[in-house]
C-alpha cells in the first residue's frame, strides 16, 4: 500500500465527499515548524507534521512536538514527542517500506530543515537516518560523507530505477548543489557536488550586490523517461536547472531556468497521474541598494553580499504551476497564498523571533492526498505558515475577478517604512522592514455606500519611498484580456502586465514589464468610471477606453541591455500611481477581471 492508499485506507464518506469538493487552496491548519522536511505519513496513512514549541529563543529550549491528522488532513490534532531519540519526519521507501531521511550533525543544519532525533556522540558529517519502522521508533545511522553540507531536502526514490537521492548544498561561502545516492536504501552512498550558479553582478537597477548564495536549497523531480530536473533557489532573478540522464550520478552545468525566482526555495512534485507540479515565489525583489548608505550601519559582510543580506523584500507572494508534458509547458503560476502580515506596521517584532527570525511564505513541502489533491505545507514563522489542501485542476483556470468583496486579501499593496536593515542584532526583526498601507478601501465615489480601491500619493517622511499601488495576480495566459474599471481624479496611473510579481513600490515595474501604459484624466474623462482593457495576442497588445483603442504596440524584448522574455505568458496587473508628490484626489478602482 503507497502513502495516497493508506491516507485513503483511514477516510470515512464523509472525509471523502469534503476532500472531492475541495478545489482553490483551502487552509487546514498551522503547522509547528517552518515548511522543510517535517511532513510525512505514517504506516497507517496518519500525517503528520512534526515541530518544536516554547522555544526560549531560536535553537535554543522547546520541546518536540507533532501534529497529526487521520481524515487526510482536514482536522489535526497535537501530541508531545518526550523521546528525542525517535525518528521524526521521513520518507518511506516504495522498495520495501523501510524510512529514510538525513541531516547534518553540525551548524543549523538540524535546525532549519527538520526535527530530528538526537545523534550519536561523537559523529560529525552529513548522515542517513533509517528506520524498518517509521517515525517515533529508533532508527539507525549510516554516514554519507564527512564533507560539510546543509540545506539537505526530502528524499526522493526514483520510479525508474531501484534509487533514492537526497540533495542538499555545499557549506561554503557560496554554495552549490550536492547529490547523494544509494541503490540499497541508505547502506551506502555515492556523492556529487555540482557547479554553483553564478554569484550576483551589480547592474542596473542595482547599487549593490544581492546575498551571494550560489546555487541551494535543490529540489529535484523524476521525468517519465528517467531523466531528472533540479531547480535551485540562486541570488539571480531566476531559479537555475541543472538536468542528470544517468539518475543522477552526473549532471549538466547549471543554466536560467524558465521560473523567476530570487533568494527563495522551490519544490517540485511528481503526481501519480505523471503530472509535475512546482511551488515557488515567483516574484521579483526590490533593487540591492548602495549598502554603505544604510543607518544602522550593515556590517561587513551584508555589505560585501558575503556574510548576509540586509532585507528580503520578496517573500510575501507564493505560487504554483503545473505541466502536464513533462515540464514542456506550464500553466497556473497563481498565488497560492499572501502573507497575512505584509502590511503590518510592526513587521519586524510582531509574534516575537523565538520561533523563527524571519516571518515569510517561503519554503515548501507537499504530498500527494487521495482523489489527486495535494497537501502543501508553506511559510516560516507561525504568523506566516500554514497546510492547506488544493486541487492541481485550479492551476487550469483562465479567468479571474476581483471586486473588493472579500477586502484586499487578494492584493498587495504594502509599502515599507524606513527601517533597520541587516540581520538579526537585537530582539527584533531579521532582514525585514516594517510596512504600512498604500493603497486603501474608500467609500465609492457615487455615494452608493460601497466601497472601491484608492490609489493615490500620500507624502509621508517615514516611506523608503513614495510609490504606491497595487499588485494582482491572474492564471497566467499568452494571449488574453485584462479589464480595470477607474475613475481618474488627480495625477493619473500606469497600468502594467508582467509575468511575476513585483512590490508595489517598486519604481522598475514599466522597464521590466511586457506591456505598460500611463493613463491620465484627459485619456480616460475626468472623474468618470471607465473601463479600460488591455488585450494581448502572444507579442503584439492594444489598450482601449471604452472600447476605443488609444495605443497598440510589440510586447518589449529588453530592458538596459538585458534581454526579456515571457515564454509562459502574463499572469500580473500592477496598477500604479504617477505621482510623486502629494496626490489626495489619486484614483479609484472598482473592478479587476481577467477575461
Amino acid at each position: 500500500m503507497n502513502d495516497v492508499q493508506a491516507i485513503m485506507s483511514l477516510l470515512s464518506s464523509e472525509d471523502k465527499q469534503q476532500i472531492s469538493k475541495i478545489f482553490a487552496p483551502q487552509e487546514v491548519a498551522v503547522p509547528p515548524a517552518n515548511a522543510w522536511m517535517d511532513l510525512c505519513v505514517m504506516p497507517d496513512g496518519e500525517i503528520r507534521h512534526y515541530g518544536n514549541e516554547h522555544k526560549h529563543k531560536v535553537l535554543q529550549g522547546g520541546h518536540r512536538v507533532y501534529i497529526a491528522s487521520r481524515d487526510g488532513g482536514l482536522s489535526w490534532k497535537k501530541h508531545d514527542v518526550p523521546d528525542l531519540d525517535r525518528l521524526c519526519s521521513a520518507m518511506r521507501s516504495p522498495y520495501s517500506g523501510r524510512y529514510v531521511s538525513s541531516i547534518v550533525t553540525w551548524g543549523e543544519g538540524g535546525w532549519q530543515c527538520m526535527e530530528a532525533p538526537t545523534p550519536p556522540e561523537a559523529i560529525d558529517g552529513w548522515y542517513a537516518i533509517i528506520s524498518e519502522e517509521g517515525p517515533g521508533t529508533l532508527p539507525r545511522w549510516v554516514k554519507i560523507t564527512d564533507k560539510r553540507t546543509r540545506n539537505h531536502r526530502y528524499p526522493l526514490a526514483l520510479k525508474n530505477r531501484k534509487r533514492i537521492l537526497l540533495a542538499a548544498a555545499m557549506d561554503e561561502k557560496v554554495m552549490r548543489p550536492v547529490v547523494a545516492r544509494t541503490d540499497d536504501e541508505g547502506e551506502t552512498w555515492a556523492v556529487k557536488e555540482l557547479e554553483a550558479a553564478p554569484i550576483h553582478e551589480v547592474s542596473w537597477p542595482h547599487q549593490g550586490p544581492r546575498w551571494q548564495n550560489g546555487a541551494c536549497e535543490a529540489t529535484i523531480v523524476e521525468r517519465n523517461n528517467g531523466s531528472l530536473l533540479m531547480l535551485a533557489r540562486t541570488s539571480q532573478d531566476y531559479l537555475y536547472q541543472y538536468e542528470s540522464f544517468d539518475g543522477g550520478e552526473t549532471w549538466t552545468k547549471p543554466v536560467p531556468s524558465p521560473f523567476h525566482g530570487t533568494l527563495t526555495m522551490p519544490t517540485l512534485l511528481r503526481l501519480s497521474d505523471h503530472r509535475l507540479m512546482l511551488f515557488w515565489c515567483n516574484t521579483q525583489p526590490l533593487p540591492e541598494l548602495n549598502k554603505d548608505d544604510l543607518w544602522p550601519p550593515l556590517n561587513a559582510g551584508e555589505r560585501s553580499g558575503f556574510g548576509g543580506e540586509d532585507v528580503f523584500t520578496n517573500r510575501d507572494a507564493n505560487h504554483a504551476a503545473i505541466s502536464d508534458d513533462d515540464g514542456k509547458t506550464w500553466h497556473g503560476f497563481r498565488e497560492i497564498a499572501l502573507n497575512p502580515i505584509r502590511n503590518e506596521a510592526d513587521f519586524r517584532s510582531k509574534g516575537g523571533t523565538r520561533d523563527c527570525l524571519d516571518k515569510s511564505i517561503h519554503q515548501f513541502q507537499a504530498l500527494e492526498l487521495p482523489f489527486h489533491k495535494v497537501l502543501l505545507a508553506y511559510g516560516q514563522h507561525t504568523l506566516s505558515r500554514r497546510l492547506v489542501i488544493l486541487d492541481p485542476d485550479w492551476l487550469y483556470e483562465t479567468k479571474r475577478c476581483e471586486d473588493f468583496t472579500y477586502g484586499l486579501s487578494n492584493l498587495s499593496t504594502q509599502v515599507y517604512l524606513k527601517s533597520v536593515s541587516g540581520n538579526i542584532r537585537t530582539c527584533s526583526g531579521h532582514c525585514s522592514w516594517n510596512r504600512t498601507n498604500g493603497a486603501v478601501l474608500a467609500p465609492d465615489p457615487d455615494g452608493n455606500y460601497e466601497e472601491a480601491l484608492w490609489l493615490g500619493c500620500v507624502e509621508d517622511p517615514r516611506l523608503f519611498n513614495l510609490t504606491q499601488g497595487a499588485v494582482w495576480n491572474f492564471p497566467s495566459a499568452t494571449k488574453g484580456t485584462v479589464m480595470v474599471r477607474l475613475r481618474i481624479r488627480g495625477t493619473g496611473v500606469r497600468l502594467s502586465l508582467t509575468d511575476r510579481w513585483f512590490n508595489p513600490s517598486d519604481w522598475t515595474v514599466p522597464e521590466y514589464a511586457a506591456i505598460s501604459v500611463n493613463l491620465d484624466k484627459e485619456s480616460t474623462g475626468y472623474d468618470q468610471w471607465a473601463d479600460v482593457h488591455l488585450k494581448w495576442v502572444h507579442e503584439s497588445y492594444e489598450i482601449d477606453v471604452e472600447g476605443q483603442v488609444i495605443h497598440k504596440g510589440r510586447i518589449r524584448k529588453n530592458t538596459h541591455g538585458q534581454p526579456l522574455s515571457f515564454p509562459h505568458g502574463l499572469s500580473y496587473l500592477v496598477i500604479q500611481s504617477r505621482a510623486q508628490t502629494s496626490d489626495h484626489l489619486g484614483c479609484f478602482i472598482k473592478r479587476l477581471e481577467k477575461e
